[in-house]
């Protein structure tokens, strides 16, 4: 019992801090509800197209305002009060769902419209992404972040056990209009929430001042720092080709499993179980470096190989759960890492490069993707991101052997240094970092 209770507090402590409970309980509600309306868009969309490339499609739509906006948008997290910009960026995502509510509520909802109003569900998502994400840094004292980051992912997993379930039930019972009204009824918890939160108890960064420049300015800082820079490229291959679940996971389970609706919200379900279990065991490591996002990748190509080769049913849902696991803690060590190691007045302009190359390199894998499921089959869209997702592990191995002859290299050369200089009756050398930074 002593040690459940160790094992409680070191994987939640976070929570004991007010400020973010608070958020923490607002955006758990509201996130059930953004999955209710993700499964519900995509599920009404293959209903009245019955079409893998709508499908794609409405996933550029729901991300490609990310890529268009990402970069300004992180730049305004950057120069802005976080919790005030998060209460309007929530407000107008409320906004968005009641229309699609009633959209979905008309006999013949016209698919151009669904797409309009995911593209203003985009809006919301480019600006909502860097802000939240690097707000949840200030919640906490530094120590904690790595915990924050981990249980803000299991937040963001737990929903998507909850919300897909509920969101199926809600569909075959009473309709596509309650789901998405559900929706926007639940951001009522997030934004009462961010204004109970105290201003005063924040670990605030540092606002940016307007200038010329500075979307540039954080590119070229995030490509000074590898640890920063290989996490981006992995996820730009990664995000492009391999997170498109809200795209090939529909045909693989009506199509090519046989299955329902219902399948699809299962296997959605299963596939966040294993995310939250992935999201809970992120949360109680204390360092993340560019060896766990390597081993995370592999793990998650893996984990899609699996899922592409699942005979039926039963399978399928066994790679789900691994696929869970692997993909959430791929996705929480690579967020963790820019999180952690990003100057605070640089955070939100390399979030937004990391929304960018996951959410919105969407536009662009979705309808690939979307075309190969639908001629080929879904098990070939998800072997296409097995691939790609084993490919960038694999470039993390290269990069980080590389490093290590580097160290090795360095190392020699240090050590000859100082024999030299005991062989020459010198002092020892005192440290690689001054004999390095001694060269001008």
């Amino acid at each position: 019992m002593t040690r459940i209770r160790a094992f409680g507090s070191d994987t939640f402590r976070s929570l004991q801090i007010r400020n973010f409970r608070l958020f923490f309980t607002g955006q758990l509600i509201s996130q059930i509800g953004n999955w209710l309306t993700l499964v519900a868009q995509t599920l009404l969309v293959l209903e009245l197209t019955d079409s893998g490339v709508a499908l794609g499609l409405l996933a550029a739509a729901q991300f490609g305002p990310v890529l268009v906006l990402g970069a300004f948008a992180g730049l305004m997290a950057d120069r802005s009060d976080k919790r005030r910009l998060l209460v309007v960026v929530q407000t107008f995502a409320m906004f968005q769902s009641f229309v699609l509510a009633a959209l979905a509520f008309m006999d013949e909802p016209p698919v151009a419209a669904i797409y309009a109003v995911a593209t203003l569900g985009g809006i919301a998502t480019a600006f909502d992404n860097p802000v939240r994400r690097s707000f949840v840094v200030e919640l906490v004292p530094e120590d904690q972040i790595n915990n924050a980051v981990g249980l803000n992912s299991a937040l963001m997993t737990g929903s998507r056990v909850i919300g897909p379930a509920l969101g199926g039930f809600l569909i075959v019972t009473v309709g596509f209009g309650w789901a998405f009204l559900l929706d926007g009824l639940s951001y009522v918890a997030v934004i009462v929430g961010l204004r109970r939160i105290d201003p005063t108890a924040l670990r605030r960064a540092p606002v940016t001042p307007r200038g010329k420049g500075q979307v540039r300015a954080g590119v070229r800082y995030a490509r000074s720092i590898p640890e920063l820079w290989v996490p981006l490229l992995m996820m730009a291959v990664i995000g492009t080709l391999a997170f498109n679940f809200q795209t090939v996971l529909p045909l693989f389970a009506t199509r090519d499993l046989d299955g329902s609706d219902l399948t699809f919200a299962l296997l959605m379900s299963v596939v966040s179980m294993g995310s939250l279990v992935g999201a809970l065991a992120s949360a109680r490591r204390r360092d993340i470096g560019l060896r766990m996002v390597t081993a995370t990748a592999l793990a998650f190509g893996g984990a899609m190989a699996l899922l592409a080769i699942a005979p039926n049913q039963p399978t399928a849902f066994a790679a789900g759960v691994l696929l869970g696991v692997t993909s959430i803690s791929f996705m929480t060590s690579s967020t963790a890492i820019v999180q952690i190691r990003s100057d605070p007045s640089m955070r939100g302009r390399v979030l937004a490069l990391q929304a960018i190359v996951f959410l919105g390199s969407t536009p662009i894998g979705g309808p690939i993707v979307g075309a190969v499921s639908e001629s080929f089959g879904a098990r070939y869209g998800i072997a296409i991101g097995a691939a790609a997702t084993l490919g960038a592990g694999l470039y993390g191995l290269v990069v980080l052997r590389r490093q290590g002859r580097l160290a090795l290299t360095e190392g020699v050369a240090v050590r000859a240094v100082a024999d030299a200089s005991t062989d020459l009756g010198g002092g020892p050398v005192p440290s690689f970092d001054r004999v390095a930074n001694a060269g001008g």
